[in-house]
């Protein structure tokens, strides 16, 4: 029977296919994705396709889906199992395949689910994914045939692999790491036995219920567990993952959150001392503390678009050595491949830890004292968001205002910056505001609050926000 099969288009993101289990999200749906994709591989030339999972109740029967799919393709299948995100990256760049494809769900909510993926080891995202669904629709795929499937356990290789990056000596750090029960169990289980040190592991054992807390390092209500065993253990710093360990969250010794733009600033001043003058990436919700301290360290700071993919591609065009976004993500091309892996972003990082001479919280606290709001993200209807980033942002050109359009509108005066971008993946509008005074975020929360007012939306709950400073 001839294959064609149409998605709920509201699983088409801008950088993955993702939706809710049994609603907007099938066995079905993952079949097409590996019959397609797989298609799209042969017609590239290629045969080889990595497939992994994480551990989501889910996964494994989406993953067998893609398989089989990825098989009637006539593409010749990798099975690397359960494990994180990275894992899978890693396997598809010194396999040298023509195509991966994780099953995840990431940071989402237990029933969600999706499926992010790479070609040629490039990712596959924006146009591409609007087209594999326009393939799948029309049923525009390769004759059936049978390909071949094989298992491959690459973690130790994997961990072999981080390993060979520690560069902090023989120094006996605490750490106490939280897994939040996500997919990087296995892998972090293997790499803690082998650096040295202490190392307390939370919540390590893989469970899709989450039972401990949501798997998001982004938001403070996430961290307390790891907050509250830094502080009993007397830790030199905590490490946090998400679901699928590609992003990561960090503590400093006094329990203090390091957030991304911070640890960013962090891992760019070692970088560039063997890197004078190469390209650091941010996205447009970090400080600007961070680029500041990028220029000052000799490097060139790039302010781009919010998304892993946007990322990933303006460091291949740049040649950066290093780059990260507010959400977590941080990708090292100095030493490592280029994708965002938080296991690995905490190995170069307890390096430099080991190499303090005094403890984290001294490097947190000589970095110039901002205040600012966490990500802000409010209800906006898809059909609306972008039309107010578009209004607003032509106000602000009319009035003369100093705007930055790279992604959403930025917008710089003399308190600070404010940012409104339109989520590529909810029907939402996200903020964020920075001031170096408490009075001028005030005065540039009012500043958003007013220009959202003339679109017709109502502000975000400033005062709910926990500033951060």
């Amino acid at each position: 029977m001839a294959f064609r099969h149409r998605f709920d288009p509201t699983s088409l993101r801008e950088y993955d296919i993702r939706g809710i289990v049994g609603k907007t999200l099938t066995t079905e749906d993952a079949y097409a994705i590996g019959r397609t994709f797989g298609s799209i591989i042969a017609r590239n030339g290629g045969t080889t396709l990595v497939v992994g999972y994480d551990g989501r109740l889910s996964s494994p029967d989406l993953e067998a889906a893609v398989v089989k799919g990825a098989r009637a393709s006539g593409v010749d299948v990798i099975r690397m199992g359960r494990g994180p995100t990275p894992m899978l990256y890693f396997a598809s760049m010194t396999l040298k395949a023509d195509g991966a494809i994780m099953v995840t769900g990431s940071h989402n909510p237990p029933d969600h689910n999706g499926f992010k993926m790479m070609l040629a080891n490039r990712p596959f995202f924006g146009g591409q994914i609007s087209e594999l669904g326009r393939l799948s629709e029309t049923g525009d795929v390769v004759a059936q045939a049978t390909g071949s499937v094989r298992t491959l356990d690459i973690a130790p290789r994997y961990v072999e692999r981080l390993l060979q990056d520690w560069d902090g000596g023989e120094r006996q750090l605490c750490v106490v790491w939280d897994n939040g029960h996500g997919a990087a169990g296995e892998a972090l289980s293997l790499l803690v036995r082998k650096l040295p040190g202490v190392h307390i592991v939370l919540n390590g054992e893989i469970d899709g219920h989450f039972p401990a807390h949501h798997p998001d390092p982004t938001i403070i209500g996430n961290l307390q567990q790891l907050i509250a065993a830094v502080k009993a253990e007397n830790a030199d710093l905590g490490i946090a993952f998400d679901g699928d360990a590609d992003r990561i969250g960090v503590v400093d010794n006094t329990g203090q959150v390091l957030w991304a733009d911070q640890l960013l600033a962090v891992l760019a001043r070692d970088v560039l001392r063997d890197h004078a003058g190469a390209t650091v990436i941010a996205d447009v919700k970090a400080s600007q503390v961070l680029f500041d301290a990028v220029d000052q360290a000799g490097g060139h700071s790039v302010m781009w678009g919010s998304g892993h993919s946007l990322i990933k591609a303006k460091m291949a065009e740049t040649g950066a050595v290093l780059a990260g976004e507010m959400s977590g993500h941080i990708f090292f091309a100095d030493r490592w491949y280029g994708f965002d892996d938080a296991l690995y972003a905490a190995v170069r990082l307890l390096g430099i830890v080991a190499r303090l001479s005094g403890p984290l919280s001294n490097v947190r606290r000589a970095l110039p004292h901002m205040f600012s709001t966490p990500e802000l993200r409010f209800d906006c209807a898809d059909t609306r968001k972008f039309d107010v980033v578009a209004e607003v942002a032509a106000r602000l050109r009319e009035s003369g205002a100093r705007v930055s359009l790279i992604d959403g509108v930025r917008v710089t005066t003399d308190d600070g910056w404010w940012l409104l971008r339109a989520s590529n993946t909810q029907a939402m509008l996200v903020a964020r505001i920075e001031s170096g005074t408490q009075t001028g975020l005030a005065r540039l929360q009012a500043e958003l609050a007013a220009q959202l007012a003339d679109s017709g939306v109502d502000a975000p709950d400033f005062q709910g926000a926990d500033t951060r400073h």
